[in-house]
């Protein structure tokens, strides 16, 4: 099983980060073959806290994340390998009652839905909270293992808030009634939101700059930049090479931001603010500048009324007071 830690996004995504570029490997056609869902030695059916996903649900199982995680299998229905994982995840889902909704993604009928998640092979497991994708394993593993990353989906959906439970027997097929349209946003708000869904982040912030020169009260538009500017600082890093520099050079206020940010982005809005109230008292004049315009940019993102905004905000006056 290669895996990876859950990193979940800030609590005030604005945008799911989902890009269909990439086409994922179909060589598991070629392994051994297990019945359809259903059929003896198979899979089970989609049911309870499992359902499929395709392109007519993806988007309002995106939508869900914000409510309750929920955990995408992409994989070959028919494969041996993939169907027994889908067993496991299955049992582990209905087992787990709703902690988390399965959703499977059949990659050879739905390549639009499977290459969203630029994943290069399946089985691949992926997590959503918030909106935001996040690599769970690729391929075989066994039930300890998958518990173990589940419960640490769990932790990080708690950690950011994400603690409802998914309808059992009644996730979204695209066939229900319509629910109640969700008010318009205003125009520069929802000119920001297409900016970011067509990975435009320029775009997206020169609109809430614009939000903001016309109220600088928007609270709302405050919010959305931070976030913009935050995908924009941390577009294209890599996590180990920023921790690796960071550690190598532990009074560099430039390397410890990057690395804040990058905690941000995984939810870990803890460690990015204690790493930087700590190298605060440490730093000159100009270091603890850069560290309280970024700090007060963070808080926007994890969102000012966050207690854990409220205690580092109290720290952070001390310090520079």
């Amino acid at each position: 099983m290669s895996s990876t830690s859950p990193q979940p996004g800030p609590a005030r995504s604005a945008q799911p980060e989902f890009a269909v570029r990439g086409a994922v490997d179909l060589s598991a056609l070629n392994r051994p073959q297990a019945p359809p869902p259903g059929q003896p030695g198979g899979a089970p059916e989609a049911g309870g806290f499992v359902v499929d996903v395709s392109e007519a649900n993806f988007e309002q199982l995106v939508r869900d994340s914000t409510t309750y995680p929920v955990v995408i299998l992409l994989w070959i229905p028919t494969d041996q390998a993939n169907a027994e994982l889908g067993a496991t995840m299955g049992r582990l889902a209905q087992e787990y009652a709703g902690r988390f909704l399965l959703g499977r993604v059949d990659a050879q009928a739905n390549p639009q839905v499977a290459a969203a998640f630029q994943v290069q092979g399946v089985p691949t497991v992926v997590a959503v909270l918030q909106g935001q994708p996040l690599p769970l394993f690729q391929g075989a593993a066994d039930e300890q293992q998958i518990r173990g990353v589940l419960d640490q989906v769990l932790a990080a959906a708690e950690q950011n808030g994400v603690t409802g439970l998914a309808p059992g027997g009644a996730a979204p097929t695209g066939d229900e009634a319509e629910p109640e349209p969700e008010q318009p946003l205003p125009p520069l708000h929802q000119e920001a939101y297409d900016a970011i869904e067509r990975d435009d982040l320029a775009g997206a912030a020169a609109a809430y700059e614009k939000a903001l020169r016309q109220d600088p009260k928007d609270t709302d538009a405050t919010a959305g930049l931070a976030q913009v500017h935050l995908m924009q600082r941390t577009h294209g890093s890599d996590l180990a090479a920023v921790r690796q520099a960071a550690a190598a050079a532990p009074s560099d206020v430039d390397a410890a931001l990057a690395v804040a940010d990058m905690d941000m982005l995984g939810g870990k809005v803890d460690d990015a603010f204690a790493r930087l109230l700590d190298l605060l008292t440490e730093t000159d004049a100009d270091g603890k500048e850069k560290i309280r315009v970024r700090l007060l940019e963070l808080f926007e993102v994890a969102g000012t009324t966050d207690p854990r905004v409220s205690k580092a905000r109290k720290r952070l006056a001390i310090s520079l007071y």
